[in-house]
């Protein structure tokens, strides 16, 4: 009976014994077992019995011919690397013999790796890059690595452009990440966005939670035509992106919507806001992340199947809409999300800690909230959840259409810090009745006009530049 313990005894018996059983085995399962169960090869393994399966006839044995070979870091496997690379026909294997020549690390396969740069297959090319990096500095390894920046895959260009960057830092930040600037903490501006944003320097926010309004559905959000609407939240959330610090996050709570019919004449008709958004944000530089789903109780919706339920033609079937979307997106960058976090002290990554009872799924079932003054409110327990998720103690995070404010509210109660804009001057007025102003310093609610706000901006911006002299 073929066991891993059998392999791992026969493998440091080093007598041959384990190639006379691998040569003994008819079919597929139990050789691919064997392959699978190698494990580390001790120094001065014979693998010599490896070296025929690269013609095997099924991929997945010529695959795990190749990544066992690997192991044993040995030049003279290379002429059949290199014949079964050139014969390969598979993806899968072909990627695992690229991945082969690269862990070997031997200058020797240098012009093999690139070679596999002109793949056709963009999983196979970004092996060959991972295997020519460790040469990185050599001229002719640069040389064919730098054409890369202009691959069509977007994962490819994105590899070489991490590789030939600037480091830990492209300079851009005119403060330490972790850090903002005080004129922005728990401020609440009364503004078009638009407006307001254009006072807020460049990588000043950690975090924007909003809820766009929606296209004519309510009376605070009347647009001309939807494409107005949704390039209208394209260039906001261009200027958002500007703000926003490298690497972190904006979370779009959007679903689609209905616009009644104008008369029995007419149908209703149904705009996919979070879909048709989309493009518009990864085109603007924002890299989609995740899709949470907010599943709200029927009970709490607007009924749609109610003629259905009487008559049950088919074609007139329109069910309750019970969920929402949190669109979960991060500022493009080539750096990986420990670098980050690592822009924090230890003290503040683990009082930011998400505790115990958190969701392990995408769905999200929270109950809505209602407002007396406002028609569409954020549930405390949503903007809980996203800004513990997606922020540390301090951060200080924006909400663009701020509404009734309870993205700031929740984010003061958290240990955070909140920037808040909103147009309208009575959900202001019913912003300030929720967050009270603090007698503690830094922690005071400060609310502004648009020309308060633009004066105040100004003037700290020349005293940060004042400092920085």
């Amino acid at each position: 009976m073929l066991t891993k313990e059998l392999i791992e005894e026969l493998k440091r018996k080093g007598d041959g014994e384990l190639a006379r059983l691998v040569n003994r085995q008819s079919d597929l399962k139990s050789l691919a077992f064997i392959l699978e169960n190698l494990g580390a090869l001790p120094e001065g393994f014979n693998g010599d019995f490896l070296l025929p399966m690269l013609r095997h006839d099924h991929p997945d044995i010529r695959r795990l011919a190749a990544k066992n070979i690997a192991k044993l870091a040995d030049e003279t496997c290379l002429p059949h690397l290199a014949d079964a690379l050139r014969r390969e026909s598979n993806t899968l294997a072909r990627r695992e013999i690229v991945s082969a020549l690269g862990r070997m690390r031997n200058p020797k396969c240098a012009s093999l790796l690139k070679e596999a740069l002109n793949d056709e297959d963009p999983k196979v090319v970004c092996q060959a890059i991972r295997g020519l990096l460790v040469f990185q500095g050599e001229r002719d390894v640069d040389e064919a690595l730098k054409p890369l920046l202009n691959h069509p895959n977007e994962i490819v260009r994105a590899i070489v452009e991490r590789a030939f960057g600037d480091g830990e830092s492209d300079g851009r930040e005119s403060l330490p990440h972790s850090e903002t600037f005080d004129f922005l903490k728990n401020v609440v501006v009364q503004g078009d966005v638009l407006d307001v944003l254009r006072h807020v320097p460049d990588e000043s926010i950690h975090l924007t939670f909003t809820s766009p309004p929606y296209y004519n559905a309510r009376d605070y959000s009347i647009y001309p035509s939807y494409d107005a609407y949704l390039e209208f939240l394209a260039a906001t959330f261009k200027e958002v992106h500007r703000v926003t610090k490298e690497g972190r996050f904006l979370v779009v709570n959007t679903s689609p919507i209905i616009i009644p019919r104008v008369s029995r004449a007419h149908s209703s008709k149904r705009y996919p806001i979070p879909f048709d958004l989309h493009h518009r944000l990864a085109k603007n530089g924002w890299e989609f992340i995740d899709d949470i789903v907010w599943l709200k109780p029927e009970s709490s919706v607007k009924n749609r199947i109610g003629g259905f339920m009487q008559h049950r033609k088919p074609l007139m079937y329109k069910p309750n809409a019970v969920t929402e979307y949190l669109m979960v997106y991060r500022k493009e960058t080539t750096k990986l999300i420990d670098w980050n976090i690592r822009r924090y002290d230890q003290e503040t990554v683990e009082a930011s800690k998400v505790g115990d009872g958190y969701e392990t799924t995408n769905v999200w079932r929270i109950d809505p909230a209602f407002d007396k003054v406002h028609s569409a409110v954020f549930p405390a327990e949503l903007c809980k959840r996203v800004i513990q998720h997606y922020s540390f103690k301090g951060d200080l995070v924006f909400d663009p259409f701020a509404g009734s404010g309870t993205v700031g509210q929740v984010a003061k109660a958290l240990g955070r810090r909140f920037f808040l804009t909103e147009k309208d001057p009575i959900y202001v007025e019913r912003i300030k009745s929720k967050i009270e102003p603090s007698l503690f310093g830094e922690d005071e609610t400060r609310f502004y006009a648009l020309d308060e706000f633009a004066k105040v901006a100004r003037n700290d911006s020349i005293t940060a530049n004042a400092t920085c002299r």
